[in-house]
């Protein structure tokens, strides 16, 4: 188009008379010649401008002697000082713009494929179509904005772009709205992982799935399409990336109406509001845009598990003000306090000696309480739920929920307790103990505690007693009475004696039968040898079981044996009694005595052979020397070798054993 306006004015001034020319370049120059031009060729031209001069740089030519300064055809020349003002003027009829500046445009005409754009330079610009398929329709005259792009491409044309435009308009917008805090609207063209996209102002910026709403969302379809407003909460300016959230206004506007509600608030006010959230601890109620803590303990004036047994979510209440915090905005909720206090309306017929029912609501380790009605609670003490003096464990007794009748012993309605007991509920079977467990009876139990010392047994509920560990067996000694006897066997018993003041039995088990160590006194004689197996053995001695189950005790000096070496566990060998205590019930032995005592009676049978054969000896000299009246001289020497044997044996009697 430029180069059509350079014809005109170019023919203009080359033909006809000078009066024409003036008047052919001053039609050449009006809006109307142009657009007539313009519509000829099927372009549409820009805006009138202000006549262009054009220089070309002279070449070597034949015409080289032409004056370009004067006028061949008697046309008025410019002087050098008109000629510098016109070009001053002419030049600032343009702007001066620069790459990727942001201007503002005019449509002046439409193609097939682009839109062409003034924005007052010496060329329009071209704009592809694709860029405004957002506008419902484009329209000669419209005013858009544009980025220089390029002001000269390959093809000698200005390089114009609406959609990098608006986009650097839309970050500037962005960034702008991101420091202000300025609210922003957008719509929701898409789902991406872990959130949306937004358009704001022609810009994509990511809205994350946690700052859709202050609910948790899990179906992000629901949104796409959508217009919605947002708020700015991050940026990154180098890689142009926005965040926004819609979260953050509903947060905004619930503090707002938090501090409303907060600076209306006093204590004791009823208000309505709906459950939000049951947790563990208590409900969170919404009043309206302020939550409160409904804690657990101010539900009910009963036991209450867990809150779910009483709310949910949805739920309509009433509930009162019971405190509130201004910094912290927090708000404390009651709604038992809407009722009156059981104890303030406690039943008549609950009395001190009153037989009640009750339900196991809680059972700690000195008692359980049970709950007469939803409010009122009694306790039940450890001793106070059976006659007998055993100690009982009370989380084995109660089970939560169950029902327990029990009779109120003590009643105070200021400080609202309640003792109670569940074996006063029966007589006390202390009272009539010597008539039915007389001393020296025989009865059957059931074994309830076993401790190092002794084994509990109770023979009827709320009498029981202890057998010690010694009155288990006649002949056995246990370390523990778990050795003998397992809680829940079942145990015959003789009653040994009766503590009533204490309510205490002593009973016994070994006293079914006759004390066996009267026998046992003829049959392990001291001195007697018996056959015995070793069943434990430590540094200083060993326990050896003897026959009829009984055991005895050899300490380590009596286990050498013969050959040097020691008795060890499981060996069976040969033991003497050396001690034997009835009183004690204990049996010592050693085995080291059985092969010493047979040393012993080897050489003794050895020395009773030697004194026997000496006096045989004797015997013969004497009858040789009654035989012999007078001895001769053989005579004498047998004697004499006679004489020598007696002395040699004499010496070896009295040799040391």
């Amino acid at each position: 188009m430029e180069s059509t306006l350079e014809d005109q004015v170019t023919n203009a001034e080359t033909a006809g008379t000078p009066d024409e020319s003036a008047q052919n370049n001053a039609e050449a120059t009006t809006p109307e010649t142009v657009a007539e031009t313009a519509a000829e060729t099927n372009e549409v031209a820009e805006a009138p401008r202000a006549p262009r001069h054009y220089y070309t740089t002279p070449s070597t030519t034949s015409h080289d002697d032409f004056d370009w300064s004067v006028d061949k055809r008697n046309v008025a020349s410019y002087k050098d000082d008109d000629r510098q003002k016109y070009d001053s003027i002419y030049g600032s009829t343009f702007k001066t713009i620069a790459e990727s500046e942001l201007l503002t445009g005019t449509i002046e005409g439409l193609t097939k494929t682009d839109v062409i754009i003034n924005i007052g330079f010496k060329s329009d610009g071209l704009v592809s179509l694709n860029e405004f398929r957002d506008m419902a329709e484009v329209k000669i005259g419209d005013v858009i904005e544009v980025m220089v792009v390029e002001k000269e491409d390959r093809n000698g044309h200005l390089h114009l772009s609406r959609k990098l435009a608006r986009a650097a308009r839309a970050w500037q917008q962005i960034v702008d709205f991101y420091k202000t805090g300025e609210v922003v609207t957008g719509t929701i063209t898409s789902k991406t992982k872990g959130g949306l996209i937004v358009d704001v102002h022609g810009l994509e910026t990511f809205l994350p799935g946690s700052q859709i709403d202050v609910k948790p969302v899990t179906d992000y379809d629901q949104y796409v399409g959508k217009t919605m407003d947002f708020k700015v909460v991050k940026i990154n300016e180098t890689i142009r990336n926005a965040v926004v959230s819609h979260k953050a206004l509903i947060e905004s506007d619930i503090e707002q109406q938090r501090s409303v509600i907060i600076g209306q608030l006093e204590k004791g006010q009823v208000l309505e509001g709906t459950v939000k959230n049951v947790t563990d601890f208590g409900a969170f109620i919404d009043l309206g845009g302020v939550d409160g803590l409904l804690y657990i303990t101010d539900i009910s004036w009963g036991r209450v598990t867990h809150p779910s047994e009483v709310l949910h979510n949805g739920q309509k209440l009433h509930v009162v003000v019971l405190d509130f915090d201004d910094e912290k905005k927090r708000i404390s909720l009651g709604l038992k306090q809407l009722t009156p206090h059981p104890w303030d309306n406690l039943p008549a017929e609950i009395v001190e000696g009153a037989k009640i029912k009750g339900k196991v609501v809680n059972i700690e380790d000195y008692g359980a309480f049970l709950e007469i009605m939803p409010g009122v609670e009694g306790l039940v003490h450890v001793s106070e739920i059976t006659w007998s003096s055993q100690p009982i464990n009370a989380k084995e007794f109660f089970k939560l929920g169950e029902e327990h009748e029990a009779v109120v012993v003590t009643l105070d309605k200021d400080e609202r307790k309640m003792s109670l007991s569940i074996k006063q509920m029966t007589a006390d079977p202390w009272d009539s103990i010597e008539a039915k467990f007389p001393v020296d009876s025989r009865h059957s139990g059931v074994v309830k505690n076993i401790t190092p010392y002794g084994v509990f047994v109770e023979l009827e509920t709320g009498i029981g007693g202890m057998i010690h560990i010694s009155d288990l067996s006649w002949i056995k000694r246990y370390n523990h009475p778990s050795e003998f006897v397992k809680v829940g066997d079942k145990i015959d018993i003789a009653i040994l004696s009766i503590d009533k003041e204490n309510r205490k039995l002593a009973l016994g088990h070994k006293q079914l039968e006759e004390d066996p160590w009267n026998t046992f006194e003829s049959v392990f004689p001291i001195g007697s040898i018996h056959e015995g197996s070793v069943t434990r053995k430590d540094e200083k001695g060993a326990t050896v079981q003897l026959q009829y189950g009984l055991e005895a005790y050899s300490p380590a000096r009596h286990l050498r044996k013969e050959d040097g070496g020691n008795v060890e566990v499981e060996e069976t060998l040969q033991f003497m009694i050396i001690e034997f205590d009835r009183n004690d019930k204990r049996i010592l032995v050693s085995h080291t005595k059985v092969w010493e005592q047979v040393k012993n009676e080897e050489k003794e049978a050895l020395r009773k052979d030697a004194v026997a054969e000496s006096e045989k000896t004797k015997k013969a000299v004497k009858n040789i020397q009654s035989k012999v009246e007078k001895p001769t001289l053989g005579d004498l020497g047998a004697l004499a070798a006679l004489k020598d044997k007696m002395k040699q044996a004499e010496g070896e009697d009295k040799a040391p054993e």
